[in-house]
């Protein structure tokens, strides 16, 4: 099926603590779906984790009569945790992830002093290589690798939709920071110019939106859209003119508060510390 004739039906549900959007993804013709960064609910003052926004998504597979077919990640997350693993307990629906996560597990198993952790990608259960492609019921997938934010981060483009994570935000709100350990603005600037190299009708869906300048949560562009308006593509001429305007913002910027919480738990599948001797887990 060609890719830009496939119209995937797309519903978006917005985390106002994190200003996340995880995705349910479904093909109208055979009522099959993939879930795409899902969240698993964290309060840093208590410690405690909750599957609300998680369930939210399995109550509206539920009521619509649909199917799971994966449970799919951009990248791994800085300021959320995922909740791919509970899903996948609750659904046996697969797991999946760019195959470039086995460098981020390597650059954070050191960071952590985790020698013992896994760092080869078997808490997923598919490592999606560029340019490879699936389907999400009659639905193409192509995995376009897009490394900038993170080393491993992957943008899908499902039919006519692209699920661009934290590469660009929503035009108003220009575009994701490079700063954090493996990053690149240079890299990302090269990842957003394959994106912009889609058919400019493809629907843009960013993986987060912080309301610019007070207004309701938006989460869907278009390429031409993007081309026209992103106010850091507008603003930057060419690519050395987007990485000093990039890194400059990104000096101005403080570390997402998650972010030491949030890694270790994303590099492994979602999966939280085992309990320790007194039944209790902790995070580093």
């Amino acid at each position: 099926m060609d890719l830009a004739l496939a119209k995937p039906e797309v519903r978006g549900f917005y985390d106002k603590p994190t200003g996340a959007i995880q995705y349910v993804v479904t093909d109208p013709a055979t009522r099959r779906c993939a879930i795409i960064d899902p969240i698993l609910d964290f309060d840093e003052k208590s410690g405690a984790t909750a599957t609300r926004s998680a369930d939210a998504l399995l109550d509206f597979i539920g009521e619509s009569g649909l199917v799971i077919e994966w449970i799919l990640d951009t990248h791994p997350h800085a300021d959320h945790f995922s909740a791919a693993h509970y899903l996948k307990r609750k659904t046996g629906a697969p797991t999946a992830i760019g195959n470039r996560i086995v460098d981020v597990q390597n650059l954070w198993k050191a960071i952590y002093n985790w020698p013992d952790f896994p760092a080869d990608g078997s808490q997923w259960d598919r490592l999606f290589r560029e340019g490879e492609t699936f389907l999400v019921g009659t639905v193409p997938v192509k995995v376009l690798f897009s490394p900038g934010h993170t080393l491993a981060s992957i943008t899908y483009v499902i039919g006519d939709a692209a699920f661009v994570h934290d590469t660009l935000f929503m035009p108003d709100s220009g575009t994701a920071r490079a700063d954090f350990p493996g990053g690149s603005a240079a890299r990302l600037w090269r990842s957003i110019q394959d994106i912009l190299a889609l058919p400019d009708e493809t629907r843009v869906f960013v993986g987060h939106d912080y309301q610019a300048g007070g207004r309701e949560p938006l989460w869907e562009s278009t390429v031409g859209q993007q081309k026209a308006s992103n106010i850091h593509l507008v603003a930057a001429h060419g690519e050395a003119e987007f990485v000093a305007l990039r890194e400059a913002r990104d000096k101005t910027l403080p570390m997402p508060r998650l972010i030491l919480h949030a890694l270790q738990v994303n590099m492994n599948g979602g999966r939280l510390p085992e309990p320790e001797a007194n039944g209790r887990r902790y995070l580093k």
